[in-house]
């Protein structure tokens, strides 16, 4: 008979972890992970590995890890995932492989994400298992972008003996893993430990590249590359486009976490990234990156940090693990809540103007809609306001490609099962076809694109 509970994972006290950037969850021991590894039943239909994007064959690296052999638990991990110990941090597993598992109908579910950070770390102590390189084909491949979507059909791509390059426009490779996710979430030095295997496997990564400038989609397919795939990602700031959003201490939260992350600004100044955050800091939003920023807030240096949010808590995006963790921390939530102006002093935000909300009929996202109460308007102090309501498609890829066809958002428009776009030799995958959505959805694009990349050349041929 299998526990009820899942063996919990040790983290960071609440109260010590506001004030350092360390990871906050510690990780399972291996007597931790082989506990948690013998509650699995060993369904002979699997519905975990149906409900991973990626396709890991999840009862098989969880049955190896119960039998104490770990090289082999993470060697059946990367048979699919290029990026185990990312996942294993920051992949919604209650949403996907957890929800369907057998033994959470009646118990609660395997913890299939804690188990496979577990392999990573493990792999990370030990020796490091490379995926073997397929023949040499003499096909090149481009990829534009080295986030989720793109190291993951860079790896997949290699392992099939495609000559693989990664074009980044930043200087460091990771995308939204290294500037858009805290390091108590996702430590960098996780990432890069990631991405050198990669490296290993004979990827090249040529970073500071910003395709669209120094060389288009089309001059790369003239130049010598038989296939390109685009995963650029998300990373275009919405605001909510009221008034006073322009006064200074009021960031985008893609500007508020690269300042923190990839910039360190939480160590100045030994890095030389100042954030000024003052006593109170309002993030408006309630996804992720809303409680990333929050958290971060407070961090940072905030004596209160509030997340303000226009629906309930029922409707909060965000994993519930995050919630909770941002709760353990302090952080207030005012809920029902939306921003009508920001208020200024000296042309810095002093304040948001809020009302208050309440929910009407469900809207195209299924949640119900938030409606303006009259005569409800109220006043919060803030020194420093975080907009956390999305991202939109950055226009240069798509635009300096001729021919494209984009979506009414600018999304690109490609086959969801291949990533196939308009143009011959041209597939994309991830935020940049589908819109924001989770690290895991984005790497699974990548892998059927590479799959279709690898039957197009092949055909071609």
């Amino acid at each position: 008979m299998s526990r009820e509970k899942q063996v919990p994972m040790r983290q960071q006290d609440s109260d010590i972890r506001i004030h350092n950037f360390d990871e906050v969850p510690l990780g399972y021991t291996e007597e931790e992970a082989i506990l948690e590894a013998e509650r699995c039943l060993q369904c002979p239909n699997a519905p975990c590995g149906e409900g991973c994007p990626v396709q890991i064959d999840i009862p098989r690296f969880i049955d190896h890890i119960k039998n104490r052999r770990f090289a082999e638990a993470i060697a059946t991990i990367k048979e699919e995932n290029t990026l185990p110990a990312v996942c294993g941090r920051v992949c919604p597993q209650e949403n996907q492989c957890q929800v369907v598992c057998t033994l959470g109908k009646r118990l609660e579910p395997v913890a299939i994400g804690k188990l496979e950070r577990f392999c990573a770390d493990w792999e990370a102590e030990h020796e490091r298992y490379c995926p073997e390189v397929g023949k040499e084909t003499g096909y090149r491949v481009a990829v534009i972008g080295a986030g989720p979507a793109g190291l993951t059909a860079a790896g997949d791509l290699r392992k099939l003996g495609h000559e693989v390059t990664i074009f980044e426009l930043l200087h460091v490779a990771g995308g939204v893993l290294m500037y858009g996710i805290p390091e108590f979430r996702l430590p960098k030095e996780v990432v890069k430990r990631e991405i050198s295997a990669l490296e290993e496997m004979g990827v090249k990564i040529e970073v500071n590249k910003v395709i669209g400038q120094i060389y288009t989609v089309d001059e790369l397919l003239e130049n010598g590359y038989n296939a390109v795939f685009i995963g650029t990602g998300a990373g275009l700031p919405r605001f909510l486009g009221v008034p006073g959003e322009n006064l200074n201490g009021v960031y985008s939260a893609n500007e508020f976490l690269t300042r923190t992350n990839l910039m360190r600004a939480f160590r100045f100044p030994e890095y030389d990234t100042p954030i000024k955050v003052g006593k109170c800091v309002i993030t408006v939003g309630g996804g992720n990156v809303a409680m990333d920023s929050a958290r971060t807030a407070l961090r940072l240096g905030a004596k209160e940090s509030i997340i303000v949010y226009r629906r309930s808590e029922q409707e909060l995006p965000a994993r519930r693990e995050e919630v909770e963790h941002a709760k353990e921390e302090g952080i207030k939530f005012q809920l029902l809540t939306n921003p009508i102006r920001f208020i200024g002093k000296d042309g810095a935000v002093a304040g948001a103007e809020c009302i208050r909300m309440e929910l009407g009929e469900p809207d195209e996202s299924g949640r119900r809609r938030p409606v303006p109460i009259s005569g409800s308007e109220f006043t919060i102090k803030a020194d420093t306001v975080v907009v956390a309501i999305g991202n939109g498609p950055h226009p240069l890829v798509p635009r300096t490609t001729k021919g494209l066809k984009l979506s009414q958002h600018g999304n690109i428009v490609a086959d969801p099962k291949t990533g196939q776009t308009s143009k011959e030799g041209i597939f994309a995958g991830g935020d940049i076809v589908t819109g924001a959505a989770t690290v895991i959805e984005a790497m699974g694009a990548g892998k059927r694109a590479a799959a279709a990349i690898d039957r197009y050349l092949k055909e071609k041929k």
